[in-house]
């Protein structure tokens, strides 16, 4: 087995040439097999697996430099750096992460997990190489989707004036960039990229320069008459005329090409770009009729490519998605927007229904808001549908452009709280905080799945920024019998008892609920509150609490600093209420990757550590 004998990066490079493919195709099968039972991102790393072996061939690493954009397609980097064992706890509590990690391995050049960011970084550590006096090569690999970001642009454009090498490759899965426009492309892409043509220019155009009074002129003509002939011809005149060269597009499963052209694209004293299509899923049927589907995947059935366990019950995404088309019958001014997750939002079957109202705007989440502040103005009610965790880009978008102006914008925010394996950088822990931080934002979270759909109900027709907050995963259908009207910071008091209350946030209802049964087992008759909004805060609620109790428990799935419990803290201090207030949350530190039930256990807010920690704290008060 070809894939035995890489223990260590580098170790490609004493593989037999001729042998290339066989190693590609142990390297699918291999990534197949174990990501069917851990579960993953596959489509896009079978993708890419001759792109990312041409690069290990190329480059000398971790002496060279690869920042992988958004980091689920560096599987293959990660096997040919020695870490094929890891696999076996992939995303995996204190296993091995699902992106890049510099804590991980030192081939791992930059931390990545949100898209854009490659140039960036790339373009930072190019200049730092420049100031060092260091000769390694930066590589940043972004795909066709990333390349929708505008962060992305902006390092584009800052990259056009290096005078040093960068290496750009733009992994484009689908052709949504350029196309390739045939024989003529292709003929003057081989003239372009061979050294010999190469030389030869730079020759010319010195010598030109050379000459006095003439020479200048005449370069520009040629220039202007290249660059004419080049924008009928050539993709990638875009770059081109940033001041990138652009090399490509160039099949991103021929090994030999790779290979060439990035050697090419090293000899270069500037920024180049080289554009390398390649076929997302490629080699396992399922993924590749159905990439959407195994960008993300759960652990499915090789043979035929279905989830080894199928959800039974709806998801909060499912909810949502029938409650908007539900919305989106019966008023007309409801319009949807995604930054490229049309799937993953649940935004789909809005998008098949009412195509004139739906609007996908790429990975832009910055420009996905101020587009719906325009809609609202326009005098539309435009839903936001965004995970918590790529909400966190558009903020002073929140900020200026919709709440500053008081526009009626909703924004659905899925994947909120711990989202298990994709780890730190999708955790969505931190929205309470950034979002209760704005002024003239209204906060909201759902116990049960029922409650979703009163909410966004309840939102479509408020006339002001709110926004719906509702975790990964099953739909909790408990506490069905409980569905009081959604009212303006008002709080649902689901059992009434004294001298402790539980004050819970949206999903931390259910887990609310087990704490108040093993407080009434230990002969306490708690209060059991659905808070229902984050902001405004219930405060005549509070008030009445403290009267009849001595501890208030908040809990909540997101951060302490700045969220649900520091607001209950704060009025307790400013009202001089006679309670003592315990805050249940995450602490300030970043979550690793891993089942969400062990990462609840591991930051305390699980039903047995809450009841141990109330049990702590009410000893002197009861």
């Amino acid at each position: 087995m070809l894939l035995e004998k890489i223990e260590k990066e580098n170790d490609i490079k004493k593989i037999a040439p001729e042998d290339y493919h066989l190693l590609a195709e142990e390297i699918r099968q291999f990534l197949i097999e174990k990501i069917s039972v851990t579960g993953g991102h596959l489509g896009s790393n079978l993708g890419a697996v001759e792109l990312t072996m041409a690069l290990h061939l190329a480059l000398n690493l971790p002496e060279d430099k690869i920042i992988w954009d958004v980091g689920h397609q560096s599987y293959t980097h990660k096997l040919l750096t020695g870490r094929r064992e890891g696999f076996e706890q992939l995303r995996t509590y204190g296993g091995m992460s699902g992106f890049p990690k510099r804590k991980e391995s030192n081939c791992d050049a930059f931390d990545t997990g949100h898209s854009s960011t490659s140039i960036s970084a790339g373009l930072g550590l190019v200049e730092a190489r420049e100031i060092k006096g260091e000769e390694h090569t930066i590589v940043s690999v972004i795909g066709d989707g990333a390349l929708t970001g505008g962060m992305a642009y902006e390092a584009l454009n800052n990259a056009a004036r290096l005078e040093s090498n960068f290496i750009i490759i733009l992994n484009d899965n689908n052709m949504s960039i350029s196309e390739n426009v045939g024989g003529v492309s292709s003929y003057l892409n081989s003239i372009r990229t061979d050294s010999k043509y190469l030389d030869l220019k730079d020759s010319i155009y010195y010598k030109l320069l050379d000459v006095p009074k003439v020479g200048a002129p005449i370069v520009r003509k040629i220039q202007k008459a290249k660059n004419s002939f080049k924008q009928l011809v050539i993709p990638g005149m875009f770059f081109e005329d940033m001041g990138i060269t652009y090399l490509g597009p160039v099949n991103g499963h021929d090994i030999g090409a790779l290979t060439k052209v990035l050697k090419e694209a090293k000899r270069k004293n500037t920024a180049v770009l080289v554009h390398v299509n390649t076929q997302k899923g490629k080699g396992y049927g399922p993924a590749e009729r159905h990439p959407a589907r195994f960008h993300g995947a759960e652990p499915f059935q090789i043979e035929t490519g279905l989830p080894a366990n199928p959800r039974k019950k709806a998801s909060y995404t499912d909810v949502f998605a029938t409650v908007m088309n539900k919305l989106g019958d019966r008023d007309k001014d409801i319009v949807a927007i995604t930054a490229a997750m049309p799937d993953g939002t649940g935004l789909k079957r809005f998008r098949n229904r009412y195509p004139e109202r739906f609007f996908d705007v790429g990975i832009a989440e910055e420009h996905a808001v101020t587009f719906a502040a325009g809609l609202a103005a326009g005098g539309l009610k435009p839903v936001v549908a965004v995970y918590s965790s790529f909400l966190q880009r558009a903020y002073d978008q929140i900020l200026h452009d919709v709440c500053i102006q008081d526009l009626p914008v909703i924004f659905a925010v899925d994947r909120a709280g711990l989202v298990g394996s994709d780890g730190e950088t999708h955790q969505g822990i931190f929205d309470l905080s950034y979002l209760s931080s704005i002024p003239g934002m209204h906060i909201m979270a759902p116990k049960n799945k029922w409650e979703l759909s009163d909410m966004l109900k309840f939102a479509v027709e408020f006339q002001h920024p709110i926004a719906i907050r509702y975790p990964r995963g099953e739909a909790y259908d408990g506490l069905k019998e409980f569905r009081q009207p959604v009212e303006l910071g008002k709080s649902e008091i689901i059992y009434q008892g004294s001298k402790i209350a539980l004050l819970a946030v949206g999903s931390m209802v259910k887990t609310g609920l087990a704490v108040y049964d093993m407080l009434k087992e230990a002969g306490i008759q708690a209060t059991l509150v659905n808070s229902r909004f984050v902001k405004p805060v219930d405060e005549k609620l509070l008030k009445e609490l403290s009267g009849e109790h001595k501890l208030i428990v908040t809990m909540e799935e997101n951060v302490l600093s700045g969220g649900f419990g520091e607001k209950i803290l704060d009025f307790a201090g400013r009202e001089n209420l006679s309670v003592k207030v315990l805050t249940i949350g995450l602490p300030d530190a970043y979550v690793e990757h891993g089942n969400v039930e062990v990462l609840k256990k591991s930051v305390g807010i699980d039903k047995d550590t809450i009841f141990h920690s109330i049990m702590e704290e009410s000893k002197e008060l009861l």
